[in-house]
Order: structure tokens, then C-alpha cells, then sequence
């Protein structure tokens, strides 16, 4: 339970920040974060692949 208050008090602050930041700088964080989803989702699916290939 405290791991959720902390973690919504972390959203609350962010969503503040990106509130007052400039447009460039949040779309330039936010295509940031997206490129390391998208590459942490291709390391999982290919690291799942290998998993039910090798058994």
C-alpha cells in the first residue's frame, strides 16, 4: 500500500512538471520513453522466443 501512495505522489509530481514544461521538451521526453518501450517490448519478445524454442 505504501508502494502505490509513493508511486502516485511520484505521478502527481511528473504530471505537474510536464504541466509547465514546453511542448518540445515534453514531446522530446515523451518519443524518448517511447523508444525504450518499444525496445524493451522487442528484448522480451525475442527473449521469450528463445525461451519456448530451446525447450
Amino acid at each position: 500500500m505504501l508502494f502505490l501512495v509513493a508511486a502516485l505522489m511520484l505521478f502527481g509530481v511528473v504530471l505537474g512538471t510536464v504541466a509547465h514544461a514546453p511542448l518540445d521538451v515534453t514531446a522530446g521526453l515523451a518519443a524518448v520513453i517511447a523508444v525504450w518501450l518499444a525496445v524493451f517490448a522487442l528484448r522480451e519478445r525475442i527473449a521469450r522466443r528463445r525461451r519456448t524454442s530451446a525447450n
